[in-house]
């Protein structure tokens, strides 16, 4: 193990050692005297010397020095003993065999020894070695004691670094960390990572140098495992614009897993919440823990290996071995026990499955231990058959856990024997005279069938009773006696097969039944067989009379999702006779209906009318209900929603199976989105709209057994078929056509029935014969090359690709936006796709460490493209204070509040990014008269309220004086009242306002002043701050005696527009100042009454004085007027967001120092 380096002196004491390793920077000795043949005179020599050196008096026989080229000093790494030969050596680890010591040599040549190369001084060399190995014994501690208790003192010494060194609200909790090296170029900086719910953070403090790196989980959109010349194997992190490197981990991987979990979790949970249910678990993101994710990941596996409900909860995980009466032994393997299932898979990969569903098993029972038969327990199932499992540990707490949840699942679904039923002797599948007893296949659906169909018929409408096909027979183009001839041979084998493998849902599966799936199921146990492979049957079993309930509430109701169906009810197999009536119309309505109804979540999908249409010619109405429930909600998980993430999910998975095992044609086909889009309808159909039926429905056999990887490698067989003319296709209009002229020439020599065209077959006019392909032998090539997938690397490749698709998303949403918004503003496109990515992580932080406010619902990726990110005004706030020019110190968040509720158009509370820049893009680029009444805008209602937090306190010393007399300054030096020019400002004014917009309200007193505080605060640390403050002081002066003047003119009584004119007339000087003279624009509207209109005695003053005013003071138009710069501003919000948002939580968690809300 590795040791704490520790300096010792030690001469002469190299000759006790045996090099027997070396390279650069590294040698492997052997402790003389240890594993010499005849060496023992020897080795007790060098052990009295050991005893006599050392107090400890025991060496280990093998060490690994650090040698640093052009240094006489070494460091022994990995050793048992302090060093000699030198004056300066560090004693860093034991090795007590060459096993364990060459797992540390392979170690440092796979993560150290490539590496120091990089490094210029020899000092750096050993303090780098140094630091690793330091880093490598606190992990290894800290996995000891996390193995001992939930929460040892190591992670909380690692809690208490990670909140001081990355200033986190206490919401964001720690997962679990790692010693490791981040790449900096071809610089390593050793350091720690720490991963926690929301983010991955790396610190390193090394050779003086602090480096700090917070990577949110929902900014990765790669996430790898890859190789640098330096390093055999790295983790890749890349973002929008960087790629980071992690390496030197003492447990690659187990960290990887760790982030694909977290990752996978957490982007779900932010960006596909959608559909994405988090398991129980999981729901709080604060309880994760570390042991929560590898629970989470082994869940996974075991429901998409066993294809079992995703509410299904994963107990145990229990090394046995199974008795297999085939084969007439135990097989080794695992048993995995959950809330309603026990299930066995061999090690030897499709040997032999098993599932038990908790609702077939009668007893579960302890039989005697034995030499032979170790620890045995027997669970024994309704249809007459026994498994018995061997060498199971722990049995007594096993059994009696099984026994629980056997006993709660029997008192939730009671189980109804029926021995009175007829025997179904039509075929002599449903008989058996072997281990499973006299059984028939009916006995499986227990009461949902027949106990409960009488009173169903009488309560719901009438269900179709039987598979359509059965009513709707096709006869084909092959004589009766040999459709009949193979049908019967079909039979015979899978007879044969049931009787030594077992008939129902419980039966041994093994390679021999694959085979016989891709050979073709017989028509006549079709049906039944996709209720077995799918374990709908249990569904079926366990909810009698749920389908007539659902199809009683749902048939008569009118809504979008019944109008899509109803729409393409008739595009569902048109070319089959049981679609071309009411019967099998009627059927697929029920079935959809009752679906959406069941799940609003999904709701109806195109392409579901299509599997359900082939579901209902080989299952009755029922059945074929509980097989649409399993494919869409266990088979194919996520593909028909809004989005269907799970479809381009798999496409992009099958993608790179493509350039795993077709490189030649990864090659030619430089985009292979091409192919994915062309392939989509293969995953989102099963092969059924572009394959001839009696073909596909080979397909949809291999799915129900297989599932999701049979159709990976039928597609790849598919494309290795057609691999030619897609390499010489030139565009991908021919590409397609080739693939579509080879799948609609797909038949199937065994089909009794006759050929039914695809239902988007192209092309199938052909001028010449084209060659035709056996579906039995294109799927039986599938699996004899492609057939080595499995289902933990189909779901690894998920978990890896669903981060790419979902981030894909994202970058489309983003593309739109910008794309709408860009037009409409002066912002260059760089800066305003800062300001979206500042604008979304805003709403990010707020979904990490806030609870869930009414107003503020999470991302939501059903709404429009603008839509989907939207802020409330506490979020609004925060970036307002980051990137908005107009700063006001303590004043800016009040300032903040009033935008947000001008830009709040719906008051819905909420607002979107365009809103957000548009208001930006004012201040930023706008004229002085756009900038002056946005202000304006501010500062009467709705954006200043009666409640404003500061509407009600007037300036404390306010400069505002309507008593002074007030001059302009002139070129001349010559000074001149400004009551000489107020008449003609006021038809300027009125002259410039634009006839078709509608003219704003005027602004009270108290208004006013509101609107002066703002100004004044605007000023604060300007370089021409003295010089803003005199002119805002000489300018609201002059407005409030404005004011006065249009009060006095309003309490004169109901004079008309022309007395009042008159009247101030008189009041005003005759002459004009130069200052106005180039504001004269336009006519003077009809409505511009500046000053009768107003209530008798109200001071007010408009939009046009203000803006008149200001342009009289030209330090103010400077100021307005100025270019300003905001690229320094998002540079500076990039840094600054996060700490912005903590302090703010930080205030907010001090009851003394909380924000009242708005």
């Amino acid at each position: 193990m590795w040791l704490k380096p520790e300096e010792v002196l030690l001469k002469n004491a190299l000759k006790l050692w045996v090099t027997q390793k070396s390279s650069c920077y590294f040698i492997l000795q052997r402790r003389r005297g240890h594993g010499e043949g005849g060496g023992r005179l020897t080795g007790r020599l060098v052990g009295a010397l050991d005893a006599v050196l050392d107090s400890n008096a025991r060496v280990a026989p093998f060490r690994i020095l650090l040698q640093v080229p052009g240094s006489q000093v070494y460091s022994p790494i990995a050793c048992g003993e302090l060093l000699s030969g030198s004056d300066v050596y560090w004693a860093i680890a034991t090795g007590a065999t060459l096993e364990e010591i060459n797992q540390h040599w392979d170690w440092l040549e796979q993560n150290l020894l490539h590496t120091l190369s990089v490094f210029d001084n020899k000092d750096d060399i050993a303090s780098f070695v140094k630091g690793k190995v330091k880093a490598l014994i606190a992990e290894e501690t800290s996995s000891r004691l996390a193995e001992q208790e939930e929460e040892p003192e190591k992670f909380r010494e690692a809690l208490v670094k990670f909140e001081a060194r990355f200033n986190f609200p206490e919401a964001e909790k720690l997962v679990t960390y790692y010693s490791c090296c981040c790449w900096k170029g071809r610089v390593p900086r050793q350091g720690w990572l720490y991963l926690s719910i929301n983010h991955l953070c790396f610190y390193s403090f090394f050779l003086g140098k602090e480096l700090k790196l917070i990577v949110p989980w929902v900014d990765i959109q790669k996430l790898e495992r890859t190789s640098n010349v330096f390093l055999t194997d790295t983790i890749r992190i890349t973002t929008q614009n960087k790629e980071r490197d992690f390496s030197m981990f003492l447990n690659l991987d187990e960290v990887f897993k760790i982030m694909e979990q977290l990752a996978d979790v957490t982007l779900r949970r932010l960006l596909d919440n959608e559909v994405f249910d988090l398991d129980p678990d999981l729901q709080e993101p604060s309880q994760i823990t570390k042991r929560d994710l590898e629970a989470r990941a082994q869940n996974e596996f075991f429901r998409a290996f066993f294809r079992l409900p995703r509410q299904e909860k994963l107990h145990s995980v229990v090394d046995c071995s199974l008795w297999t009466p085939f084969s007439r032994c135990h097989t080794v393997g695992r048993m995995f026990t959950s809330d309603r299932y026990i299930c066995f898979a061999s090690k030897e990969d499709g040997c032999c499955n098993v599932i038990l569903p908790l609702r077939e098993v009668v007893s579960i029972e302890k039989m005697e231990d034995t030499s032979l038969l170790p620890n045995p327990v027997i669970v024994s199932i309704r249809s007459k058959m026994a498994f018995q499992f061997i060498e199971l540990k722990d049995r007594d707490s096993l059994v009696g856990s099984l026994l629980v949840r056997l006993q709660r699942v029997h008192a939730n679904h009671p189980v109804h024997y029926d021995t009175s039923q007829d025997e179904d002797m039509t075929s002599p599948v449903f008989h058996s005279t072997s281990m499973c007893g006299d059984h028939k296949f009916g006995d499986l659906e227990m009461v949902s069938s027949q106990n409960s169909e009488e009173s169903e018929k009488e309560k719901s409408p009438r269900l179709h009773p039987e598979a359509l096909i059965s009513v709707f027979q096709q006869s084909g183009s092959q004589s009766p006696d040999l459709r009949m001839s193979r049908e019967q041979i079909k039979i015979s084998l899978w007879n044969d097969h049931f009787v030594e493998y077992g008939r129902t849902v419980c039966m041994f599966r093994t390679e021999k039944i694959r085979k016989l799936v891709a050979m073709g199921i017989p028509e006549s146990l079709r049906g039944k067989l996709w209720l077995l492979f799918s374990d709908a049957v249990t569904d079926l079993a366990s909810h009698p009379g749920y389908y007539g309930n659902l199809v009683e509430e749902s048939m008569g109701k009118c809504c979008l999702v019944t109008e899509e169906i109803e729409r393409d009810l008739h595009r569902s197999l048109p070319e089959h006779p049981a679609f071309q009536n009411e019967t099998g119309i009627a059927a697929l309505r029920r079935v959809l209906t009752a679906y959406a109804h069941r799940n609003p979540k999904i709701g109806y999908c195109q392409s579901m009318n299509i599997l359900t249409s082939v579901l209902l010619l080989y299952a009755k109405e029922e059945e074929a209900f509980w097989l649409l429930v399993a494919v869409c909600e266990r088979m194919l998980p996520d593909y028909f929603n809004h989005r269907v993430i799970g479809a381009q999910v798999d496409q992009s998975v099958f993608e790179e199976l493509i350039k795993e095992h077709l490189p030649e044609l990864a090659e030619h086909m430089n985009d292979l989105s091409a192919l994915a889009s062309i392939s989509l309808s293969w995953f989102l159909t099963l092969f059924l709209s572009i394959m001839p039926l009696e073909s596909a429905v080979s397909v949809v056999d291999c799915f129900f057994y297989d599932g999701i990887k049979a159709i990976f490698q039928l597609g790849l067989a598919v494309l290795e078929a057609n691999a030619e003319g897609l390499c010489s296709s030139k565009d991908d209009g021919q590409a397609l056509m080739v693939l579509s002229r080879f799948l609609d020439h797909i038949k199937n020599e065994d089909s009794p029935g006759p050929s039914v065209g695809s239902h988007h077959a192209f092309f199938s006019d052909d001028q010449e014969p084209y060659p035709v392909t056996d579906i039995a032998d294109l799927i039986r090539d599938s699996y004899e090359k492609f057939g080595d997938q499995s289902v933990e690397q189909i779901e690894h490749l998920r978990c890896k690709h669903r981060i790419r698709v979902l981030q894909g998303h994202e970058d489309t949403t983003k593309q739109n936006v910008l794309r709408v918004v860009t037009p409409e503003v002066s912002i260059l496109p760089e800066d305003l796709e800062e300001l979206y990515d500042l604008f979304k992580r805003e709403h990010m932080m707020s979904c990490y460490w806030e609870q869930p406010r009414p107003v503020a619902p999470r991302h939501d990726p059903s709404r429009p493209y603008a839509e989907q990110y939207r802020i409330d005004v506490r979020q609004f706030t925060h970036l307002f204070q980051l990137v908005s020019p107009w700063t006001c110190g303590a004043h800016t968040e009040i300032l903040a509040e009033r935008t947000f509720r001008l830009l709040d158009d719906n008051m819905d509370h909420l607002i979107e990014f365009k809103a957000f820049v548009s208001c930006l893009d004012v201040m930023y680029n706008g004229e002085m008269n756009e900038k002056i009444k946005l202000l304006y805008r501010l500062h009467i209602p709705p954006a200043l309220t009666e409640n404003d937090r500061d509407s009600q306190s007037p300036l404390k010393n306010p400069l505002l004086s309507t008593s002074r007399p007030l001059v302009f300054g002139k070129s001349n030096g010559d000074a001149i009242d400004y009551q000489k020019q107020l008449k003609q400002m006021i038809k300027d004014l009125a002259k410039e306002k634009d006839k078709t917009e509608k003219e704003l309200p005027k602004m009270s007193q108290r208004e006013f002043i509101q609107f002066c505080k703002t100004l004044y605060s605007m000023f604060h640390e300007d370089p021409e701050e003295n010089e803003l403050y005199q002119a805002i002081a000489t300018v609201t002066t002059l407005l409030l005696q404005i004011g006065e003047v249009g009060q006095r003119s309003s309490s004169s009584g109901s004079c008309s527009q022309e007395g009042g004119e008159e009247l101030r007339a008189s009041a005003l000087s005759p002459d004009q100042d130069s200052v106005f003279a180039d504001n004269n624009a336009g006519k003077i509207p009809q409505d511009s009454r500046t000053f009768t209109e107003e209530v008798e005695g109200d001071w007010t003053v408009s939009l046009e004085h203000i803006l008149a005013s200001l342009l009289t003071e030209q330090s103010l138009v400077n100021f307005f007027e100025k270019p300003l710069d905001i690229k320094s501003k998002l540079e500076n919000a990039k840094i600054n967001q996060y700490s912005l948002k903590t302090f703010e939580m930080s205030r907010q968690s001090q009851p003394e120092l909380k924000l009242n809300n708005v």
